[in-house]
């Protein structure tokens, strides 16, 4: 899917600006500029709240990067579907996985209107790769694979990137049922990378938190313990360090000043 102005114009319609939002709070974490004073007025309640909880969006951020520069590079995929995008900001999928292999492609999903409105952001591409953006919910298994096939090749691996998004489908059958239908539809060689927030007993500021924000914002979230959070690999091969923290996924210096544990577990599984 490309883009048009009408599309454009309609999602910028269906964006409410009263109401805190997910994607815009989280891109107030990350230093970004597309939010409301709504969204930061919520996001500095949250974090006092949670005074890390900044840190864990920019340590699932960097957990993306890792991910994908080490499947492009040392596992060689070269096709990449990103469903839950979220608001565009700097290393995006499609330029780490480019800059490690220019002929990568990359199919982008969401269902944010706030998302698709920015989305020409997400359509850049080298001239050897190519990028591709679908407004859709990531329940529609269906669709979205039906759709994503006009970009991607599914009888080769694919690298499916599911960061921060499966903490909407708040059925736990349900988010793994989802997950499990998507893999199935991908061949051997194929990886999955996951990431959620979590629940623990010795972190209960991000219970508040999370509280907090489903009184007040949208859309909902869905918190799950990590051995829940491990349950989404189940059948595959998961790759060392397993289901951890996600900026201890195998680390590098970017995330040096981050704490030694943040309440965003997540981890990367390949398809025998």
């Amino acid at each position: 899917m490309t883009e048009t102005p009408a599309a454009s114009i309609d999602a910028r319609r269906r964006i409410k600006t009263d109401q805190p939002h997910t994607a815009r709070i989280w891109n107030y974490w990350l230093g970004g500029k597309d939010n409301y004073a709504v969204d930061q007025a919520a996001g500095d309640q949250i974090r006092q709240l949670h005074p890390g909880i900044g840190d864990y969006a920019r340590a699932d951020r960097l957990l993306l990067g890792r991910a994908v520069r080490y499947l492009a590079g040392e596992c060689g995929i070269r096709q990449f579907l990103d469903i839950g995008t979220g608001l565009p900001t700097a290393d995006n999928t499609h330029e780490v996985a480019q800059s490690v292999a220019p002929e990568s492609r990359v199919v982008y999903v969401d269902n944010d209107p706030i998302v698709l409105a920015h989305a020409k952001a997400l359509l850049t591409s080298t001239p050897q790769g190519r990028t591709a953006y679908l407004d859709e919910d990531l329940r529609n298994v269906d669709a979205v694979l039906e759709q994503a096939a006009r970009t991607l090749d599914l009888d080769r691996p694919v690298a499916l990137m599911l960061l921060g998004v499966v903490i909407f489908i708040e059925e736990d059958e349900a988010a793994y049922g989802i997950v499990r239908r998507l893999m199935d539809a991908l061949p051997a060689g194929s990886h999955l990378v996951l990431t959620h927030t979590i629940t623990r007993s010795d972190m209960p500021d991000v219970d508040a938190a999370v509280a907090f924000w489903n009184e007040h914002g949208t859309p909902k979230l869905t918190q799950r313990t990590p051995a829940a959070v491990t349950r989404f690999f189940d059948g595959l091969e998961l790759l060392d360090p397993g289901v951890v923290s996600a900026n201890r996924w195998r680390p590098d210096d970017a995330g040096a000043e981050l704490p030694a544990e943040v309440a965003m577990f997540g981890g990367v599984g390949r398809k025998r």
